[in-house]
This record gives C-alpha cells, structure tokens and sequence, in this order.
C-alpha cells in the first residue's frame, strides 16, 4: 500500500501488514536548526509470521542516526534504508521494540508534510502519509497504536508545548529548556498524530459532557489575535453540544486544543485532541471577517471536532476507504449548520458548491468513485467527489431511511466499529442490521464514477382522471468505468395542483413509492397517480434529494409556477436556476442576444420573490443570483466559449438590474441595519440579501449605482458590506476600479487574510490587465510564494474562477497557470496538484481554446520534472 514510485495502487491488493505497531514512546528535542526524535515502536508479528518476514518502516527524508532491537543495536547487514523505506530483515518472531533516532530539519520543510517550521512555529501535518516524515513508522492507517509523546525545547522559543492526547507530565529540563509529556490512550493511525511547538496565545474555556464530564478547551493563535478566536471557541461549544444531541456522541479526553497557524496546505486537521487549522479558519473579527467567513468557521470548526468520532475513534482501513471519514463527517457538519441556521438556505450553498465543484469532476478526465478501486497518489483524492458527493451518499441513505432508522444505523455502527479501522461495507452493513434492509443496490454510488441523468417526462388524461409519471436513468461512461448499472436513487416528489395547492391522487402504481420518495432503481419506471381532478405540475427532486442530473418537460410557465407555489424551499430556487439558464443558454448559442420577453418575465418572478413575507432574505438573496458561469458551461455541453459564458451572464445580470432598480433599490434601503455588527441572524440575512441587490444593480453601470456601491465601500463598518461593495465595482471593471483597490490593499494589506480577499478580487477581475497584474504580484520581492493561503487566493481563483482570462484564446492564461504549477511544484507538490484541476474541463472548450490548453499541458509534460502528486494529475487530465 505505498505509492513511492507513483505506481498504481489497487484495492483488490489490499492485505494487512505482517506486523503491527502496537504502541510508541517518542521523545522530541526541538532545537533551532534541527530536531532529533527517537522513537520506541512495540512492535507484533501477527500470527503465521515468521522471521524471514521482513519488517518494512515507512519513511521519508529522514537522516538516521541509530538503530536497535529491544536496546542492542543491530549488524548494519541485518538493514537497509532507501529513499521510501527503513526495512528490517529477519526481525524476532515475538513481540519486540525497534528503537531509533533520526533527525530532521523542519525549516527547510517547504512541503508542510511531516514536522515543518513556519514563523518560529513548529507544527505537524500526517494525512495521509506524513507521519513517515517524521520517524520511521508502519504508516497506514490501519496500524493503531496508543502514543506517549515527551516534547522537549527551549522555554523562551518554545513555551508552548502540546501533543496528542492528555497532558501527564511537564517540568524544567535545564539550560533553559522544558519538557512536557503526552499521552493519548486511544489507539489512533499515524496520520492522527500531531505536534505543536513555539510561542502563541490562546483563549481558553470549559464544556461539560452530557455525563458531567469537564472539558478543559483551548484555542492557541498568534500573540494579539486572541479576540480572533472567540467565534471559533463559541462554534466547538455548540457543536459539542449538538453532537451530543443528534448522535449521542461525548467527547473523550480531558483536554480539547486547538491551534491556528499560516502556513497550512488544507483547512484543518482532526488529529485526536489537538486540532490544527489553517487559521482563515479560526480567525475572525467583523472588520477583518465577512459573514461567510464567520459561517466557515463555524462548519470547519464542527467539521474537525465530529471528526474525533468519525474518523479517529472509528478509521478508514486504507485510503481507499477516504469517504467513509470525509464524506460522513461533511454530512455531520451540514447538519449542524441546518440545525444552527436556516436548513433550506444551507442547502441550496451545498447543492451550488456541489454543483460548481464536483460535477464537473465526475463528468471530467479527473472523476473517479467516492470510493476509488485505484489510485497513484492518495493526496489527489482528498476531492469534492469524496467530500461533497460522498456527503450527499450519506444524506440519500438518510432519506431512505428515515431520521430514527438512521439514527439506529448510526448507533449500531458506533457501537461495532468503536477503535477499529473499517470499511464502507461495513458502515452499510450497520444499517442493514439495524432496519433488515439490504443495501446491495445503494452501495453502487460507492463505487461508480458519474453524475447519473434523471429523465421525467408525463402525461395526464382528463377521461380517466390518470397522470403518469415516466422517470428513466442513465450514467454517461468515466474513465476506466465504460458500463453503468442503475443506481438506486431517491426521487423526493409532490404533485401541485392549480391552485396551488398539493394535487390529491387515490392510488399510485408502478414502483416503490415511501410516502414522497419514489424508488428509482431500474432504467426506467412509469407510475400511474388515479384519482388526480387535473393536471398537476410534478416537483421532483425536492430538496435535491439525489446528486444527479434533472431533465424533464416542463414549459417554462411550469417553472414559474413552482416559483410562486411549490412547498418546497429548495426546489422554489431551482425552478428559477432552470429559467435563468435556459435564457443565458439561449443567448449564448444566439450570439449573446438576451430574449427581452423571457428575462421580462424572469424579473417579473424575482420581484414576487422580493415581496414574499414568507421567505427569509438570505433565501431571496440566493433566489437573485444567477447561475454561475461553470453551471453555465455545463448546460452548453461542449464547444464552449467561456468568454462568452461571461458575458452573457453579465449581460442579464444587467438586463434585471434595470428592470428591477426600483425593486432592488428599496429591498436594499429595507435591508438596511442599524447598530453594531453582530452574527445575529437577522443581520446576517438583511446583509445578504443587500449586497445581492446591490450587485445588481451595479452590474448596469449606472451611475447612480456605481456611486451607491462607493458609498457603501466609503461607509462600511464591516467587511462583509465593505468587501460586498468593492466586489461589485471590481467585477464591472469601473471607472476607478485601480483606485479602489488600491485604497483597499493600503487599508487592509497588512492582515494575511484580508490580503487574501484582495488578491481574489484582483484575479478574479475581468479586465485585459488581469494576468499581467497577477505576474507583477508574484514578481513582488516580498510576495510570500511559499504561502499556500496566498497562492490559492491568486492563482488558484484566476484558474479556477476567471473563466474568461484563464482560458483566453490566446492560450496564455493557460501557459501561465501550467508553468506556475510547475514551478511550485518543486516547493509544495500539493499546492500545484490542486492548482492545476483547473484544467478539468479543458476538453469542453471550443477548438481553439482546447487546442491552447492541451499545448500547455504538454510543453509541462516535455520540459519539466514533476512530483507524483502534479504528475498524476496531468497524465490523469491529458489522458482521462
């Protein structure tokens, strides 16, 4: 199960390890220029292995200084070290402890896997496979083993000292150093495994279990930004709580320690009592933070402690098994921001997010099954596909099943699997045990690539008073998976008569039907609703209830009518979605001509919107934003322009802006707030729903628009309303647009993470100059270009999100962000990976542009040397 050659890896290999690790001790002396670790692994051959067996210790980067066996050292013949491995010939055939010591230079550690330096902080990074940079380990996640970790340093550089686990033991170690020692008691795989070392702040508090436990909590940071955490320390409280309630789950430690540091290749890590985070998601204060921010916290921060549950006390038994952890947990979390918030607004951001982010994948050369059957580099599967679609896995069981079947499943899964690596066989297994059902059928959305189409078509007959529903499916081949089998798919339905109202219908016929869930689990099903007075418009879907595909043959006067009556939040939204992309659809293959009487009518729907009482404003801020220019895309299919897709997308943006500027004006005087910001939330739906109206407006260019844009950006004492104002100016290219953000980077540049925001809102404009002001940023002799915070904020929003500008003509927006990849590839091979998934839909493009895009994969593929992880993703994009 290693990936050192950039080999490929199969599931069907699969085999546990001959020997296992039962137990480490390791002491770690951290000094300024390197750090010594020695390490006691107890080590047990399994039964049946002998001494012949070697014992092969992953690791990585490591200078070893000694080697032993139960305290004697061994023969230099009797091992061997290579760049991947340490590996022990003829081990004993009893249990016996490996001892070693290594050192390491965590300052020159640009990858930020293993233990690296970052600002005078020492910090760790182990999934997937970090941990062998740090001592020689069996490192895979199916090796549990209980850690005792004694940390040593000097007290000056380093006050703060912190591990895995509960802390037993500290005191002075002389020479003005100290030590501290942890230990966690739950066996845990490497990749849990964390350090923190240096000199930080914290805030600190206690929660109370369920069972009266006491909690100590603590939030580490950097000196000054304590105020920054309290969000943070708020959002683990309640998600503690939450997590008692919905799933019966307590926290298991004596200490709960959280710590936020710059340098971070992901958003955050679950390790086992001592989680660290990127800290754009710890951080936040209303004049630095906007509301989004706020509400990233609060999920991140839940996503990582429901962790501790499902992931750590229960682990996945390989890599393979990735989604049984992500996609579990991210569920988890938006149910918690469901429950915290508003449920509908909730999901309708995930189904965009999912929407924008993994259809794409899963209809591109990049998609691959929530669970993989094979992999070359396991960092590249850490996607939307295991997260968000392996989420929506999860939440489609849940809907078949029920809250309290569900629930029962998720009990007796907690209760078998309780400290042991596993799979998603036997996470389904629970809930077939749980509710005598068999699951067989569903756990194909485990293993097939694909977003599958649902095709709705029907018929009504007055004579007979019959409406027949007709629902087909259909997946479109993926590479390496040519043949799909039908998925079993919950379609959540309604039928709305004309008045409004739910239609009444007698008997129903045809397929499996649970009281508004139809079972589609063939290719096709026709069912036949009796008793219906007349003919009902369908509402399928509701809640978007499977990731698929919708297409059906409602006329757009259908449409409109869900918008105005169907009881369902979610499926309101879409029918709007639909018409808006059917319209911006229409204008792109005309030349970019916007039907007049199509977006007439489409304002006309937006207004009744606006005058709904019975919708919060942030849902009305949602029901005003158009689909995005990728959703946009995926409608045309192939030969894309996406200069095209951009301007028509701002052409009807413009379009009902002017028709609505009356509307739009007093939602936004309506919308306003007095007082001081809070995340109160009433203001953070009034905020919404104003700075959507504003953008609106602004996107005609009016100058009494513009003028109300600046004058927001002037007044704000936010930057949820500051960002929102500057944003809308940028994204019009306005007169002063230089000016202003100008004004902004002086304001605010001296915050990394605000930084962030305006390195986004330079790369994501839609000006010519846009990529040569990008290369003269990153040719700043100060720009940070080993920070993968920044980085992504520049490049990986203009690749990702400047549709336009990356795939211009021309082809230099895609020689640019290759070459780039390329280049930080040799610093931080994770941060390139990611960065160059903006190739995914380059065979979309029109000739032109495809043509530009594969020449620029292929000169990086000639002319440069590229780590496993980029590697693997350019062969995977060029040849998927």
């Amino acid at each position: 199960m290693r990936t050192e050659d950039g080999q490929t890896i199969f599931l069907k290999d699969y085999a546990a390890s001959p020997y296992c690790i039962r137990k480490v001790e390791m002491r770690v002396e951290f000094w300024s220029e390197r750090t010594i670790i020695q390490s006691h692994l107890f080590v047990e051959p399994l039964q049946g292995t002998h001494s012949d067996t070697p014992l092969r210790l992953d690791g990585e980067d490591l200078q070893l200084n000694s080697i032993a066996i139960d305290g004697a050292p061994i023969a230099h013949d009797s091992y061997e070290t290579n760049e991947f491995a340490l590996t022990i010939f003829s081990p004993p055939e009893r249990p016996f402890v490996v001892e070693t010591e290594v050192i390491l230079r965590p300052q020159d550690n640009t990858k930020l896997m293993g233990l690296y330096r970052s600002n005078g902080i020492w910090c760790t990074q182990c999934e997937p496979e970090g941990f062998r940079r740090i001592t020689y380990f069996i490192d895979r996640p199916d090796n549990l083993a209980t850690f005792r970790v004694t940390m040593v340093a000097d007290r000056q550089e380093a006050p703060v000292l912190l591990a895995n686990g509960n802390p037993v033991e500290s005191g002075d170690a002389g020479s003005g150093r100290h030590y501290a020692v942890w230990e966690d008691p739950f066996p845990k795989p490497a990749y849990l495994f964390a350090m923190v070392a240096g000199d930080l702040g914290k805030i600190e508090d206690r929660f109370t279990t369920l069972s009266g436990r006491d909690v100590a909590l603590a939030i580490y940071c950097e000196h000054g930004k304590q105020d920054q955490c309290l969000y943070a320390m708020d959002a683990l409280k309640r998600s503690m709580a939450w997590d008692e309630r919905r799933f019966g789950r307590e926290y298991d430690l004596d200490v709960f320690n959280i710590v936020a540091v710059s340098d971070f290749n992901f958003g955050a890590m679950e390790n086992k009592g001592l989680n660290i985070f990127n800290d754009r998601y710890v951080l936040a204060r209303p004049e630095v933070a906007t509301d989004a921010d706020y509400a990233n916290v609060e999920s991140v921060i839940a996503h990582e402690y429901f962790h501790n549950w499902t992931g750590n006390r229960i682990t996945c038994r390989d890599w393979f098994q990735l989604c049984l952890k992500e996609g579990l947990t991210v569920f988890r979390d938006q149910e918690f921001t469901s429950d915290e918030r508003s449920r509908p607004v909730k999901r309708i951001e995930d189904v965009r997010a999912l929407r924008t982010q993994q259809f794409p994948e899963d209809g591109g050369p990049l998609a691959h099954p929530a669970r993989p059957d094979s992999y070359r580099e396991i960092n590249n599967f850490y996607t939307a596909t295991v997260y968000e679609k392996g989420a929506e896995i999860v939440r489609m069981l849940a809907t078949l099943l029920g809250e309290e079947r569900f629930r029962a499943g998720m009990d007796l899964y907690f209760e078998r699997h309780d400290g042991e690596a596993t799979t998603i066989e036997a996470f389904i297994g629970a809930f077939e045990a749980a509710n005598q059902v068999d699951l067989g059928q569903f756990q194909k959305w485990y293993l097939q690539a694909g977003t599958p189409t649902v095709t709705a078509s029907d018929r009504y007959d007055p004579a007979t008073r019959t409406y027949t529903l007709t629902l087909s499916q259909k997946t479109d081949p993926t590479p390496g998976q040519p043949v799909k089998e039908p998925m079993l798919i919950p379609v959540r339905f309604g039928l709305i008569g004309p008045n409004g109202n739910p239609a009444s219908w007698t008997a129903a016929s045809g397929a499996a039907i649970d009281d508004d869930i139809i079972r589609l689990d063939r290719e096709k099903v026709e069912l036949v609703f009796e008793g219906v007075a007349n003919r009902p418009v369908p509402s399928l879907m509701r809640g978007f209830s499977a990731p698929v595909r919708l297409e059906d043959s409602l006329s757009e006067e259908d449409r409109f009518f869900l918008a105005r009556h169907d009881a369902d939040p979610f499926n309101r939204w879409q029918a709007l979605q639909d018409v808006a992309t059917a319209l911006m659809a229409s204008a792109v293959r005309r030349g970019g001509e916007i039907d007049a009487a199509g977006a007439e009518k489409l304002a006309d729907a937006l207004a009744d919107t606006l005058d709904r009482d019975d919708i919060d404003d942030q849902f009305k801020s949602l029901a005003l934003s158009l689909p995005s220019e990728t959703n946009l895309a995926r409608a045309l299919g192939t030969d894309v322009d996406p200069q095209a897709v951009h301007d028509v997308r701002g052409a009807l943006m413009a379009d009902l802006g002017t028709r609505l500027s009356t509307r739009l004006g007093e939602a936004y005087e309506q919308s306003a707030i007095g007082g001081d910001y809070t995340q109160d939330a009433e203001q953070v739906r009034k905020r919404a729903l104003r700075n959507q109206c504003l953008a609106l407006l602004v996107a005609n260019r009016a100058p009494a628009s513009l003028d109300l844009a600046r004058a927001q950006y002037d007044g704000a004492d936010n930057m949820t309303d500051r960002i929102a104002a500057l944003g809308a100016l940028v994204s019009v290219w306005a007169d002063d647009a230089v000016r202003l953000l100008g004004d902004f980077r002086k304001r605010f540049g001296g915050d990394p993470l605000v930084f962030d925001k305006w390195l986004a809102l330079n790369a994501g404009a839609p000006d010519e100059g846009c990529l040569p002001r990008i290369e003269a940023l990153l040719a700043e002799p100060d720009f940070p270009r080993n920070n993968p915070n920044r980085l992504r904020a520049l490049v990986g929003t203009f690749a990702m999100a400047n549709h336009a500008r990356f795939a211009s003509p021309d082809g230099r927006g895609f020689r640019f962000v290759a070459e780039f990849c390329a280049d930080v590839d040799k610093r931080n091979p994770q941060v390139a990976a990611r960065v160059l998934t903006a190739f995914r839909a380059w065979t979309t493009y029109e000739p032109v542009r495809r043509a530009a895009a594969r020449e620029a994969l292929e000169a990086i593929r000639a002319n440069a040397t590229l780590s496993r992880n980029t590697g693997d993703i350019l062969e995977r994009t060029l040849n998927g």
